[in-house]
């Protein structure tokens, strides 16, 4: 079989990568294309945590990453073999995290924050996707999720967002910014603009890898 052809997307937090890759998906069946998740490599470490430690520990590193593993999985993917992983459940002492089973397919898609700074992941890339947003409308995103999804108070939102979101985009995402292929610029609450960039990546996936 040929590579898969692999498709790598990055953006900041709260830049809306979560609905760009459900409006994407939408367009392939499961067998055409798959999906891998850096969220789901975090080193362990929050299950003994006080809310106090959880607020000052810094999530937003490299190093919180088992880039190692990471990378395992998708060599194991390019290799069209099946994988299976644990879900992360970003720290919900109430989530029952689930384990995934993810089967390879022609369209590879990596996604996460530091995917391009990773630099064994970012040399098999053949597309490479950022999606930017504005600080403000990515905070305002942040803010959104964390409280009402995540049980965050607005406190620790904001020391997390100023002492580490900030910080880590700015050095080990932003940098590559400019060697992307493809920037795709979301800060409306617009669902028809990100729909429409997503409909014109895949008609030219489908002409380049399906065809």
């Amino acid at each position: 079989m040929n590579k898969p052809y692999i498709i790598g997307v990055a953006g900041g937090s709260g830049s809306g990568k979560t609905f760009f890759l459900k409006c994407f998906l939408e367009h392939f069946s499961a067998d055409e294309v798959c999906l891998v998740s850096q969220d789901d490599y975090y080193f362990p470490v929050a299950d003994n945590m006080t809310p106090e430690e959880n607020k000052l520990y810094n999530f937003d590193l490299p190093n919180t990453i088992d880039h190692e593993h990471f990378e395992a999985d998708i060599e194991s993917l390019v290799n069209y073999k099946t994988i299976y992983k644990k879900e992360y459940t970003f720290n919900n002492p109430h989530a029952v995290p689930k384990i995934m089973e993810i089967k390879p397919a022609p369209i590879l898609i990596v996604e996460g924050l530091f995917i391009f700074h990773f630099h064994k992941i970012a040399e098999q890339l053949d597309m490479k996707i950022f999606i930017d947003t504005h600080e403000n409308v990515a905070l305002e995103r942040r803010l959104k999720r964390d409280l009402e999804e995540r049980g965050y108070s607005n406190e620790d939102v904001m020391y997390k967002w100023e002492n580490h979101v900030v910080p880590a985009y700015q050095e080990f995402l932003l940098p590559y910014k400019d060697s992307c292929h493809k920037i795709v610029i979301n800060n409306t609450n617009t669902p028809e603009d990100i729909i429409k960039v997503t409909d014109d990546i895949s008609d030219e996936l489908r002409e380049k890898v399906l065809s």
